[in-house]
């Protein structure tokens, strides 16, 4: 059963030591950044550098975007917010409190995440009180895409930091926990005689 073990091993999403798990944080937060509102960031630089009709587009699928956005946020607000909280209290007292690295993996993809779409919803309400066109619209656009950029920093960082010690922990077993943990251990190996009375 080598076949199996090595397929299992390969797609293994239980800890941060999967492949698949930076592979899909990475995809996460470059379609996040590309994707503002919606809105596919090539069509902001475009209308910046064309203007025209391709201005005309941009402001299109904004104010579609942004009265989508609201419309949810109106109708169904307070329900997403509170499964939301819920789905995320779940993750942090499972992962972190249970120890299952699964769990502490999904959250930290998915806390960020939740604070871009809280984002997002200012962003679009400001838009549509300022009836942002041309040079506004793509400056507020702009300037949101620079936040999601710095959040998803943020988080690829601490992820990273937080899966490092979550994989030296695992290898390194008790020795890389305290120091009275690593000593009990010695005492309590049964090999060593310097644990048992009348050892030498």
């Amino acid at each position: 059963m080598d076949w199996f073990d090595n397929l299992t091993a390969l797609i293994d999403l239980r800890s941060f030591s999967s492949v698949w798990y930076w592979i899909a944080l990475a995809v996460l937060w470059s379609t996040a950044s590309h994707w503002v509102l919606g809105i596919p960031f090539d069509m902001v630089s475009r209308a910046g550098s064309r203007g025209g009709q391709a201005e005309e587009d941009l402001e299109d699928i904004a104010r579609v975007m942004t009265n989508r956005l609201l419309g949810i946020s109106r109708v169904a607000g307070l329900w997403v917010l509170g499964l939301a909280c819920f789905l995320l209290t779940s993750l942090a007292l499972i992962g972190f409190l249970y120890g299952i690295q699964m769990a502490q993996a999904v959250f930290l993809m998915v806390f960020p995440m939740s604070v871009v779409g809280l984002l997002s919803l200012n962003t679009a309400r400001l838009i549509q009180e300022r009836r942002a066109q041309g040079p506004d619209l793509r400056r507020i656009l702009w300037r949101h895409r620079v936040m999601v950029q710095v959040i998803g920093m943020i988080a690829i960082f601490v992820t990273a930091m937080w899966g490092m010690y979550q994989n030296l922990r695992a290898g390194m077993g008790n020795h890389f926990g305290p120091l009275g943990a690593i000593e009990q251990q010695v005492d309590d190996d049964p090999n060593n005689g310097w644990g048992r009375p009348g050892g030498v």
